[in-house]
């Protein structure tokens, strides 16, 4: 998967998963969509889904910290590089 791949599928999920329509990538997810915790889980589970293994309680801590579209490309892409998903290109 490369850089793109993680951006295309991130969207995808918040468009069907979340009703948010082209996000900008700064956005502070919480003001400007109301992003709440369980939001919050939802979109891990679907992280998980799209990496094909569970997320550990170190990766999940992580996550927290996380407040922008642009910071969850990021994760996701040290996620994927972490499991060895990750090609540039």
């Amino acid at each position: 998967m490369t850089r793109t791949d993680i951006e295309t599928e991130i969207l995808r999920i918040f468009r069907e998963g979340f009703e948010i329509d082209q996000p900008n990538p700064d956005d502070h997810l919480r003001d400007k969509h109301q992003f709440d915790s369980i939001d919050a889980i939802e979109l891990l589970v679907a992280i998980e889904k799209y990496l094909g293994s569970e997320l550990t309680q170190a990766e999940k801590k992580l996550a927290m910290e996380i407040r922008t579209l642009r910071q969850i490309f990021d994760y996701v892409e040290a996620l994927a590089k972490k499991r060895q998903l990750f090609s540039e290109g």
